[in-house]
């Protein structure tokens, strides 16, 4: 059972021991098919996997599956795809809806711990994410270019940091954040998570194919994105796991002194 800390209140759903034990008990499960393919050593192996394959195998069906499919088959509708489905998986959007349940959280429990993890989401997205943009230097399908190491911020700008997506990798990140958030901090029912995580997969789907569809990147990137973004949440939803039983531990130690 998760003991609240003295400093600071515990979780609501942490109140109901039985449902704790059951969802970690749950979490556990080796048998479990989608707990062991949303595992951060499965999600990273299939990061590796597809960042290999981008870099030499799979560039032939990058280059053929590639068109400006908005601009060809629905000029009409470029605009709103443009500005308004494709932003949905952007900062301007996703974080501010991160916040807003992260700053509604802490008020109401009286705790940083909400926003921790907000904060801990962004950075993991312009550490993690960012980073691998910069290290693989991969051209955006502008440049007709699809060969890792081939760009670079310095050489060609924006465009020549195409590989991870952000837009894919912040789908899952960022708002899988925010409902992670409200599993640990509300009473929520297992409906409404069930509904949660049904929309961050729209949410992660409606990125992936508004980006392909616009042309602006290759196939293997928005993958990628997927990937990473979900192997940042999973380690971020570990070490906040973790944070909460080393501060139980504590609590039992200090009740027993």
């Amino acid at each position: 059972m998760l003991l609240q800390a003295p400093t600071a209140p515990a979780p609501v759903r942490a109140l109901d021991a039985s449902r704790v034990g059951t969802r970690a008990v749950r979490a556990r499960r080796p048998e479990d098919p989608l707990g062991r393919l949303t595992s951060a050593p499965a999600l990273l192996v299939g990061l590796v996997v597809v960042t290999l394959l981008a870099a030499g195998p799979f560039r032939g069906v990058d280059e053929d599956a590639h068109g400006y499919w908005a601009r060809t088959l629905t000029p009409g509708l470029q605009p709103f795809i443009q500005h308004v489905l494709d932003p949905i998986a952007g900062q301007a959007v996703c974080l501010p809806v991160l916040l807003a349940v992260a700053v509604t959280l802490s008020w109401r429990h009286r705790t940083w711990r909400p926003l921790w993890c907000a904060a801990m989401a962004e950075l993991a997205f312009y550490g993690g994410v960012g980073l691998l943009k910069v290290v693989l230097a991969r051209p955006a399908p502008t440049t007709d270019d699809a060969d890792l190491f081939d760009g670079g911020l310095r050489h060609l700008g924006w465009s020549g940091i195409s590989f991870p997506s952000g837009h894919a990798a912040e789908a899952v990140l960022i708002y899988g954040t925010a409902v992670y958030l409200v599993g640990r901090w509300t009473n929520a029912s297992s409906r409404t998570m069930t509904t949660l995580r049904l929309g961050v997969g729209l949410v992660a789907l409606n990125a992936v194919a508004v980006s392909y569809y616009l042309g602006w990147h290759w196939i293997s990137d928005l993958v990628g994105g997927l990937l990473v973004g979900g192997l940042l949440l999973r380690l971020l939803v570990e070490a906040d796991r973790r944070g909460w039983r080393l501060r139980s531990r504590r609590a039992v130690v200090a009740r027993h002194l």
